[in-house]
């Protein structure tokens, strides 16, 4: 077998690969070898059927896997010695398509190299950190949002029309077609006007009727209820009241404290200030992060593999595109070429991606498996019902379980990058902080 390089430019390489006839037959001849023993034919025993006639009934196909298996091997050798990491699958393509058997095989392989990527001196790269600390004003107005909160208000009577907050105690009786159905009724039912917990139009048609009324409220159910024998239909509720309450703030006590399980007030200013400082912290965090890649950006340089550069501007370019376009769903649309703008953020994520990935390896950091399966169980939140179908998706999907490594693994390397950088903390007002997180929105 002979390989030689056609092409050394930049990043990229470029081999002729020849395997000989010979080569190729010896392979096929071993590969009969080993299966033949195993080999039933009409007329033979088992394991006795003559090579001529193995090599006549399998041999065409074992010549395809005899080539494979050559040109593989030649690659992963190449590799191996050279010491090359492929930006992507190679490309292969054999340069004599009239072959026929007995010829040498000649395939030519080409790629894009990843770059050789030099160790940055972490100590000298210069991040501020804000610190912010929680104050007293802000625990005041966490605390008067809770108290303000479904879970935290009461209600007492009052003699007025219901409006919009308030609460309506009734009877109610629902009918299609003049029928009543399963599930459209109750007695002493609590109702916040305005809490959309009912099919829309039923709480707009409570607003202004007092203790003692009874009203008919129409409503349509809408098409997609999750009960196919109401969807779509019209429906007629016979409704009771029997109270009117209106919303009341409760006074910020310990018993507040205790509906959010605190012990008392002063626990759950604690809570309050653990919760809003974890927040602050993983604000800074994310401005930090930024300053630490725009800081590398400018540090480090090596080449980027044009290959991935170009699929990730066309992936920026095509989610770009939709989200202009939110109305047209799959890929039915003109081709998008991406812009300038485009093409430079992909050549900044490209390198960052490779540099943070560089310094990972070399730093051997790695997700462990315990980090994965809290991953998989955050995102098994959002599918309330369905963790299990979830759970064997990610199982199933290599894919999916890789995006949600990627995260995971960059952010360690960022943690990483931090202990060892020239990290200054700075004490900053909320405000500040907030100033800097809507300006990494807006980039």
């Amino acid at each position: 077998m002979q390989v030689t390089e056609t092409l050394n430019e930049g990043l990229k390489r470029g081999y002729a690969i020849t395997v000989t006839a010979a080569e190729l037959d010896a392979k096929v001849e071993e590969k009969l070898k080993e299966a033949q023993p195993s080999v039933e034919m009409k007329g033979f025993r088992k394991g006795k059927v003559p090579m001529a006639l193995l090599r006549k009934q399998f041999g065409q196909r074992l010549m395809g896997e005899s080539m494979q298996e050559s040109i593989d091997g030649a690659v992963s050798k190449h590799l191996e010695e050279s010491g090359d990491r492929p930006a992507a699958q190679p490309e292969m393509k054999m340069t004599n398509e009239d072959w026929k058997e007995g010829d040498d095989v000649n395939v030519e392989v080409s790629y894009e190299k990843l770059p050789d990527i030099e160790e940055v001196d972490f100590s000298k790269v210069k991040l501020e950190r804000m610190v912010v600390k929680a104050d007293d004003d802000s625990v005041k107005e966490a605390l008067d949002n809770l108290a303000e909160s479904p879970q935290a208000v009461t209600y007492e009577a009052k003699k007025t029309q219901a409006k919009k907050d308030d609460q309506v105690i009734l009877d109610f009786v629902g009918k299609v077609d003049g029928e009543a159905f399963e599930g459209g009724a109750a007695e002493d039912y609590p109702l916040v006007l305005g809490s959309n917990s009912f099919i829309p139009g039923f709480e707009d048609g409570l607003l202004k009727v007092k203790a003692g009324d009874e009203k008919d409220v129409e409503v349509t159910f809408p098409e997609d209820y999750q009960a196919e024998n109401l969807a779509g239909k019209k429906a007629v509720f016979s409704c009771t009241i029997k109270e009117v309450k209106g919303p009341k703030k409760p006074k910020i006590d310990d018993e507040l404290a205790k509906k959010f399980g605190a012990e008392d007030l002063e626990g759950l200013k604690t809570q309050i200030t653990e919760r809003l400082e974890a927040e602050y912290t993983g604000a800074s965090r994310a401005v930090a992060k930024r300053g630490l890649l725009d800081a590398l950006d400018k540090k480090v340089k090596f080449d980027l593999p044009q290959s991935l550069v170009d699929a990730e501007a066309g992936q920026i370019a095509h989610q770009l595109w939709h989200e202009e376009n939110p109305d047209v769903e799959g890929h039915d649309h003109p081709e998008i070429k991406p812009t300038k703008e485009h093409v430079k953020l992909a050549e900044r994520r490209v390198k960052l991606g490779l540099l943070l990935a560089d310094i990972g390896q070399k730093a051997e950091i790695k997700v462990t498996d315990q980090e994965m399966t809290q991953a998989i169980m955050n995102q098994a939140r959002q599918y309330p019902g369905q963790e299990r179908q979830f759970f064997e998706f990610v199982q199933q999907n290599a894919q999916f379980r890789q995006q949600l490594q990627a995260p995971l693994f960059e952010d360690k390397v960022v943690d990483h990058i931090f202990d060892l950088a020239a990290m200054k903390d700075k004490e900053v007002s909320k405000e500040d902080l907030q100033k800097a997180v809507e300006k990494l929105e807006e980039e």
